[in-house]
């Protein structure tokens, strides 16, 4: 798809920088929920075609040239890959004075992104996670300085077209990592092997499949519709010397809380680790 031309680059209010899966969530979830039209969002990407297949998709506009899209956007949403924000030539630099700057880069802290892009009215660092992609994420975001409370809406409007938004302290935010934005493979890793599990029952692969995802969903709607501690609703299914007691009993005996906990700090402290590089 050919770049449009500059008078109606000249129309985009918000430029996405990537154009990949969470930046598509985005673009959608906006569109959505009517906070923009489909001609005041643009996006640019790399040599692969994700540009401008979410262009055909939505409606939005794609721009090969980094300063025609940025030329009139007031707000730029950086969701490249982490590794691509070194090699972003001296047009972002010029380009993004002025405007507020919105980055969802794993492991990319504020003060990275201030010394590659100086001239930004403000800077907002965000840690999304992939259930985003259907409108159910959870997003933690933190301002390099206090945002006015324009660019405040604008961050909560775009950010919550993925799902929840709280606003946290950016050293909370290598925590927010490893507990939502890896959280979803811990929980797609559980229902892996749930599923295995079933299976070595000698259940049928559909029927284990089913089951294990069947139960993990209805047990979080169960959570969420009791407003129950996980522990309470977790006993109202153990009776003393029963089936459910004898599974617990194996999860204890491996020290699964200690697993769980460990694994999540290793997680926090990759990010530290990152954020430093």
């Amino acid at each position: 798809m050919a770049a449009l031309p500059y008078d109606a680059a000249n129309m985009i209010q918000v430029a996405f920088v990537g154009a990949g899966k969470m930046a598509s969530a985005m673009v959608r979830g906006v569109l959505s929920r009517q906070l923009y039209q489909p001609a005041q969002i643009g996006c640019i990407c790399g040599t692969d075609p994700t540009g401008p297949a979410l262009a055909a998709q939505t409606g939005i506009i794609y721009e090969a040239d980094p300063a025609k899209l940025l030329g009139a956007a007031d707000i730029v949403v950086l969701a490249c890959k982490p590794q691509q924000l070194a090699t972003l030539d001296a047009t972002y630099v010029t380009q993004t004075k002025g405007k507020l700057l919105l980055s969802i880069l794993a492991g990319t802290p504020l003060a990275k992104l201030a010394a590659k892009l100086p001239h930004t009215r403000n800077l907002v660092r965000a840690m999304p996670n992939t259930p985003g992609q259907i409108g159910a994420g959870i997003t933690a975001y933190s301002a390099r300085t206090a945002l006015s409370a324009a660019d405040h809406q604008i961050v909560e409007n775009i950010l919550g077209s993925l799902g929840p938004v709280l606003e946290l302290p950016e050293s909370d935010i290598d925590a927010v990592t490893a507990v939502s934005g890896s959280g979803p493979a811990y929980l797609f890793e559980f229902v892996a092997a749930f599923r295995a599990a079933a299976l070595a029952t000698g259940l049928p692969p559909a029927i284990a499949e089913k089951l294990a995802l069947e139960t993990v969903r209805g047990s979080i709607k169960l959570l969420e519709a009791t407003s129950e501690d996980p522990e309470k609703l977790r006993d109202a299914v153990t009776s003393p010397g029963g089936t459910t007691e004898a599974a617990l009993k194996v999860f204890q005996a491996g020290n699964f809380r200690q697993i769980f906990a460990d694994a999540v700090a290793a997680a926090c402290r990759r990010s530290e680790e990152l954020a430093k590089l």
